[in-house]
C-alpha cells in the first residue's frame, strides 16, 4: 500500500525555515514565519495567559471530555468578541475547533455538505491553505483580483469586476482584517458595495477573521466581519486565537454559522456537530479554556488588551519606521504604503528573483511572493531591511 504514495509538495514557509536555520551568518533576518515576535525575537507568553493557566491548574478538577462542539462558553465568549451584537445569539451556531485552520477545513466540510456544487471564491493572493484544502477536498474554486503590485493597495475595479462573475449559492471567502499575505484592507464603504453585489448574486459569505486586534484595534478590526454578519440570513466566519492571544501551539479556533432564523441555527449546531465528531470527535479544550477564563474576568481581559495594544502599536510603529527610513533612502513616497497596511505582513510586491537576491546578499528571508512579517523586524534590523530593499532595486 504504502509504496503507491507520491511526495506531497513542500511547503515553502517550512523550506524557508529550514534555510534559515542553516544559514550561517549571524545578521540574517527572518521575515518568513507568521508569528508574532517582540524585540528580543521571542515569541512571548502573554501576562493574561500566564495567569489564567495558574487559575486553570489550581482548579481543574477533571479533563474529560468537554462536548463535541467544546465548552458552550468559549463558544459565546468568542461569539461576542468578534460579533458583538450584530447578530442575534440564537442565530449563532458555533464549535470549538484546533486553530483558525481547523474552522476553516470544517467550514468547508460544511459547505462541500449543504452546497456540493458551489464554487468557493478566494482573493489573489490569499493565505495558501486557503486554496491548498479546498483542492483537497475536490471542491470548485475561482479567484477575484485583490492586490495591485503597482500601488501596492487593491486592486478594487479588477475585484469588483471579478466577483460580478459569481453564481448563485457561490461562497465568497473574504479576510476580516489585516489581509493575508498582502497588509492591504478594504474600506468599510467598499465593503458596503461588495455586501450589495453579494445579496444580488445570491453568494454566501466566509470570513476568516485571525488577526482580530492586530491591525486598528478589537472593536475596529471586527468591524467588516460585523457588517458582513449583520447583512445576510447565512455566514461562516471561522476565528483564531493563536495570534490576538499568542497561543499559537493550542490549536484554539472556533467556526461560527450565521443562520436565517434559531430553527436553521439548531440544524446548523447539530451539523457542525457531527463534522466534528467525524474529522476529530472532541476539540481541544486548554487553549479555549484560557481564552474564556481571559475573556469573562473583568481583571484578566483589561490586562490582556491593554497588552495586546502594546503588540499592535509596537507592529504599527516598526510600518512606520520602515517607511520613513525607505523614504530617506530613496527621496521618494512610493514605499509608504507600508505604513497604511495592517496587521503582521506586508507585501512587497516584486519578484521571486528579487526576493531570493535580497535573502542571498543580505541574509533576509521573506517568502517568494515577497510576504514580509513586520513582526520580525526590530528597530535595529528595520535599516538593515531598508537598505536591503533599496541596493536590490525594488
Amino acid at each position: 500500500m504504502l509504496e503507491n504514495l507520491s511526495p506531497q509538495p513542500a511547503d515553502k514557509i517550512l523550506a524557508l525555515m529550514a534555510a534559515y536555520r542553516a544559514d550561517p551568518r549571524d545578521d540574517k533576518v527572518d521575515l518568513g514565519v507568521g508569528v508574532y515576535k517582540d524585540a528580543t525575537g521571542n515569541t512571548p507568553v502573554m501576562r493574561a495567559v500566564k495567569e489564567a493557566e495558574r487559575r486553570i491548574l489550581a482548579d481543574q478538577s477533571t479533563k474529560a471530555y468537554t462536548g463535541l462542539a467544546g465548552d458552550p462558553a468559549f463558544g459565546a465568549a468568542m461569539r461576542d468578541l468578534v460579533l458583538g451584537d450584530s447578530v442575534a445569539a440564537d442565530r449563532v451556531a458555533a464549535v470549538a475547533t484546533p486553530g483558525g485552520t481547523g474552522a476553516i477545513r470544517q467550514a468547508l466540510e460544511l459547505i462541500k455538505m449543504a452546497a456540493p456544487d458551489a464554487t468557493v471564491w478566494l482573493s489573489n493572493p490569499t493565505w495558501p491553505n486557503h486554496p491548498s484544502i479546498i483542492k483537497y477536498l475536490g471542491m470548485k474554486m475561482a479567484e477575484y483580483r485583490y492586490f495591485d503590485n503597482e500601488t501596492r493597495g487593491i486592486d478594487y475595479t479588477g475585484l469588483i469586476a471579478d466577483l460580478d462573475q459569481v453564481q448563485p449559492g457561490d461562497v465568497v471567502l473574504l479576510h476580516g482584517c489585516c489581509h493575508n499575505p498582502t497588509g492591504a484592507n478594504l474600506r468599510a464603504d467598499q465593503m458596503a458595495e461588495i455586501i450589495a453585489l453579494m445579496q444580488k448574486k445570491g453568494a454566501v459569505p466566509f470570513v476568516d477573521i485571525a488577526y482580530q486586534g492586530f491591525g486598528d484595534g478589537l472593536d475596529a478590526d471586527a468591524q467588516i466581519t460585523r457588517q458582513i454578519a449583520a447583512a445576510f440570513d447565512n455566514c461562516l466566519i471561522a476565528a483564531s486565537c493563536s495570534k490576538n492571544f499568542g497561543i499559537y501551539r493550542e490549536r484554539t479556533g472556533v467556526l461560527m454559522a450565521i443562520a436565517k432564523d434559531p430553527e436553521q441555527q439548531a440544524l446548523s449546531q447539530q451539523t457542525l456537530q457531527f463534522l466534528n465528531r467525524q474529522n476529530y470527535s472532541f476539540p481541544p479544550d486548554h487553549g479555549a479554556r484560557v481564552v474564556t477564563t481571559i475573556l469573562t474576568d473583568p481583571v484578566l481581559r483589561a490586562d490582556w488588551e491593554a497588552e495586546l495594544e502594546e503588540t499592535r502599536n509596537g507592529m504599527l510603529a516598526l510600518r512606520q519606521q520602515l517607511a520613513d527610513e525607505l523614504r530617506r533612502l530613496t527621496n521618494s513616497d512610493r514605499f509608504d504604503f507600508l505604513a497604511h497596511h495592517r496587521g503582521m505582513f506586508s507585501r512587497l510586491g516584486t519578484t521571486p528573483q528579487m526576493v531570493e537576491k535580497i535573502r542571498a546578499e543580505h541574509g533576509i528571508y521573506m517568502v517568494g511572493d515577497s510576504r514580509m512579517n513586520i513582526a520580525g523586524l526590530n528597530e535595529n534590523t528595520v535599516p538593515i531591511l531598508a537598505k536591503a530593499i533599496v541596493a536590490a532595486g525594488v
